[in-house]
């Protein structure tokens, strides 16, 4: 391998060479390595993430307010989690995944492409052009953004609005906090842990400057997959959220890679998400083996009832789930990688990564007519966020995102879902609502002693999914637990009191029908959350029948028990309700 080609493919230069280009580019966009990481890391601290922070580790940011519920919401299907020829292991060009979109009823989606010195190099910026020319031809708000490797964990979705600067502010994250490019994964130890933890508060905290700074119209953070390995910790997770809680806006409930059970090549053990791991030297040692599984098809975090997801919720602030595709490679799909060219300096290139870096991009894909290995479903197909804004604007996508104003679910179990929650008060010997309503992700106060009710107004499915399956919705949980304040303990991953307090059937039900539930003489805040099933796979939850008396099930390990199709789910964003 000549000289030359390092001089011109960055991915297959030494690290400290890679270092050295990557400096030249971001002073090229009017950034700098020091600079940004010194703003990040005052950014992070003003946010109270400095040392005293680390010595009191339970301190958690005071709630933003948030608004009442829109008056006139619209339901827009997304997904912030998609691959294609710009990341080194996926196979489809931009054209292929917006056409599969479009197909699927999706009216928005954010391109995430895997984070590597070609991609910031040449990827960015050439697919970044393919997509301004896709965003002036179709009906689809296109996001561009990245699958960050969060230094000293998993990876997250970044996700930038469209604008002037966007794609040189992304580059210039990508270059200066990417875990991967950087070096900062695996830690030896845990004092590099705490170096590399602090690293990644900081890139949040510097999105969030400039977005503040006006560089940006906007970007948001999402961590992906956060079971898959067990290397984010709760305490991270806590930390990325008080870094910019406007910015890091919560996780992947469910992973994408929900075919991996029943692709062309599935084993006994396969499990939907790939959560097929163990523990590994740097996973959080507290985590049980159970977590590295899936149950229902969504991540242990979300589907345990009292548990990681609840104890975030639990100290009273926003942090929201979602579902996505992930896709790189389509179930049973017959197309394979297209060939590099047969020429210099693609054949003296011993790896397909090495070849991949070359342009930052693999060839387009060539129909073989035999299926091919794959794990994934396209865009909309399986995994669908709704997200409910007030107008159909890259603006409006990100405020509903932000605002919790979401639910996800899978198999097309639901066309719609939308929640009302109000006070109650009395007169003249019968109750009724008063005063204002919360929907998802929002916060209602009442007074102390007054009932609360909740409205469920659902839509069911009327229209076979792309398996052939006419949807069935079987029950509807609410699952409450008390707001109870920040945590002693940065790693707390166990909300005791909640629990689902109602289960609601709606087997053989149609249409669109309401449901409704009181809380009656509401003594302390609480949050609501909602989730629901097609019946198929339920038992008791992870921590017990008392807690979670119907819940999702672990698939087993033979050969087909991983059918996503045959185990749907919907979960829906909390409401909280302050008692003043």
């Amino acid at each position: 391998m000549s000289s030359a080609c390092c001089d011109r493919r960055p991915d297959l230069a030494p690290t400290g060479r890679r270092i050295a280009l990557a400096d030249a580019e971001l002073a090229s966009l009017g950034f700098s390595r020091r600079g940004m990481l010194r703003a990040g890391a005052l950014a992070a601290a003003g946010a109270g993430l400095g040392a005293s922070a680390l010595a009191a580790p339970g301190r958690a940011a005071a709630a933003p307010a948030r608004p009442v519920r829109p008056k006139h919401l619209t339901w827009l299907v997304g997904d912030h989690h998609v691959h294609t020829v710009f990341s080194h292991d996926a196979k489809y060009r931009i054209q292929d995944q917006l056409d599969a979109a479009q197909r699927f009823g999706v009216d928005w989606l954010a391109f995430t492409e895997h984070a590597n010195f070609a991609h910031a190099d040449r990827g960015l910026a050439d697919s970044g052009d393919l997509l301004d020319a896709e965003r002036a031809r179709r009906d689809l708000l296109i996001f561009q953004g990245l699958e960050w490797y969060i230094p000293a964990a998993e990876h997250g979705s970044v996700i930038l609005a469209p604008g002037k600067d966007s794609r040189d502010v992304l580059r210039a994250f990508e270059l200066t906090f990417d875990g991967k490019l950087n070096g900062w994964e695996k830690p030896a130890d845990a004092a590099q842990h705490a170096e590399w933890e602090a690293r990644a508060a900081a890139a949040i905290a510097w999105l969030g400057q400039q977005k503040r700074e006006g560089r940006i119209e906007d970007a948001l953070v999402l961590a992906n997959h956060p079971m898959r390995l067990g290397i984010d910790s709760p305490h991270e997770m806590r930390r990325w959220r008080d870094a910019d809680p406007d910015i890091m806006i919560g996780m992947e409930g469910a992973p994408g890679a929900q075919g991996s059970g029943v692709s062309t090549f599935a084993r006994a053990g396969d499990q939907r998400g790939e959560y097929t791991n163990a523990p590994r030297p740097d996973s959080f040692a507290a985590y049980p083996l159970e977590a590295y599984r899936p149950w229902g098809g969504f991540d242990w975090m979300t589907a345990t009832v009292g548990g990681m997801w609840d104890a975030m919720l639990a100290e009273g602030l926003p942090f929201w789930i979602t579902a996505n595709s992930d896709h790189h490679l389509q179930v049973r799909d017959t197309r394979r990688i297209g060939d590099y060219p047969a020429e210099e300096p693609y054949t003296s290139l011993d790896s397909e990564f090495d070849r991949w870096a070359v342009r930052g991009r693999r060839p387009d894909p060539v129909e073989t007519g035999q299926p091919q290995g794959g794990s994934d479903y396209w865009p909309g197909e399986f995994a669908r966020i709704h997200t409910g804004v007030t107008d159909r604007s890259y603006a409006a996508v990100m405020d509903a995102i932000r605002g919790g104003r979401m639910w996800v679910d899978h198999g097309h179990l639901l066309d719609g879902f939308e929640v009302s929650v109000q006070g109650l008060s009395t007169g003249r010997g019968r109750e009724r609502t008063t005063g204002p309503e919360a929907t998802l992700g929002g916060r209602l106060s009442v007074r102390r002693g007054q009932d609360v009710q909740v409205t469920l107004r659902i839509t069911t499915c009327d229209t076979e999914n792309s398996a052939g399956i006419l949807p069935h919705l079987d029950h509807v949980d609410l699952i409450a637990g008390p707001i109870t304040g920040p945590v002693a303990d940065a790693d707390e991953m166990r909300a005791p009191a909640t629990r689902v307090v109602r289960q609601i059937d709606t087997a053989g039900r149609r249409g669109t029908f309401t449901l409704t539930h009181v809380f009656e003489d509401v003594q302390e805040a609480f949050y609501v959350r909602f989730r629901g099933s097609d019946g198929n796979r339920l038992g008791a939850g992870y921590h017990g029948a008392e807690v979670d008396p119907a819940g999702p099930q672990r698939h087993g390990d033979r050969l087909g028990d991983a059918d996503p199709w045959a185990d749907t789910w919907f979960y829906a964003n909390p409401v909280f309700v302050d008692v003043r």
